[in-house]
């Protein structure tokens, strides 16, 4: 059970921070049984004030971990890695890299052959344990995939996957919380344009929003099918979603979804 394993988030930034807060909203986690790492920990008193583990220390945040979750730059995995390979017990520990782009083969060049590691993709939502997290591993045993399965289902749900879509789940996972959040930033322009005062249009727009997805999560129901049902003959919907068309709205979606993952692909 992930309520009695210890965790160190070695360099919390946004995304290490949001796991964290999504594990101590767990009843049954202990702030004790958390160690986060940064290189300046001011911005982690927080964390501390509440009983969590806070220090500048990977090496030593390492070896007293039973799953190390890597939060750093894709450039400082490796780095990292070698900080704390002294530390680390191929035979006791998992490690979970949330960089983007760094595959385990990459990771393996520096950690011991028989180790077991992951990659997992979370996004902000963490935060109040709203996540999708697509995870894969090497070299774990079923045991182990559920025990990280259940780490991140602590801040939303897990969908294990082919390494070779992890980029792909970036742009959808990670990446993608950003077109939902410029997508209402718009529609809130667009309240504001035709009436509303924008603290009336955030709230019209966020429960939509909420609404729309909850919707699609609960009924198990095609975008299309959702459509058709608001969508009435010479009805103001159909107009406005024609126009949006004309002005290129669902193509740009798809070339920006496209774009993001050639840039993480190259």
């Amino acid at each position: 059970m992930i309520s009695k394993v210890n965790i160190a988030i070695i360099g919390c930034g946004n995304l290490g921070a949001s796991i964290a807060n999504g594990l101590l909203r767990r009843e049954d986690f202990a702030p004790k049984n958390l160690t986060l790492t940064k290189r300046h920990v001011d911005s982690l008193g927080d964390f501390a004030a509440l009983g969590v583990n806070v220090q500048t220390d990977n090496s030593s945040a390492a070896a007293n971990a039973d799953i190390i979750i890597l939060g750093v730059k894709p450039y400082n995995i490796a780095p990292i890695l070698n900080e704390i390979k002294p530390s680390l017990d191929p035979k006791k520990q998992l490690i979970i890299s949330l960089a983007t782009g760094i595959t385990l083969a990459e990771m393996y060049q520096v950690i011991e052959h028989q180790s077991v590691a992951f990659r997992a993709m979370p996004n902000i939502a963490a935060d109040i344990q709203e996540s999708v997290t697509c995870i894969c591993a090497e070299n774990a045993s079923p045991e182990q995939i559920k025990l990280v399965s259940e780490l991140f289902d602590a801040i939303g749900f897990t969908i294990p996957i082919d390494e070779s879509l992890m980029e792909a789940a970036t742009v959808l996972g990670a990446c993608g919380i950003a077109y939902v959040l410029r997508f209402m930033r718009a529609m809130i322009q667009g309240g504001i344009q035709i009436g509303f005062d924008s603290v009336t249009a955030s709230k019209i727009v966020n429960q939509t929003v909420k609404g729309a997805a909850e919707l699609m999560i609960q009924k198990n129901m095609h975008p299309e099918a959702a459509i058709d049902k608001v969508t009435t003959p010479k009805g103001c919907t159909i107009v406005g979603l024609n126009e949006m068309e004309h002005q290129g709205f669902s193509s740009a979606m798809v070339r920006g979804v496209i774009a993001s993952y050639e840039k993480i692909a190259k």
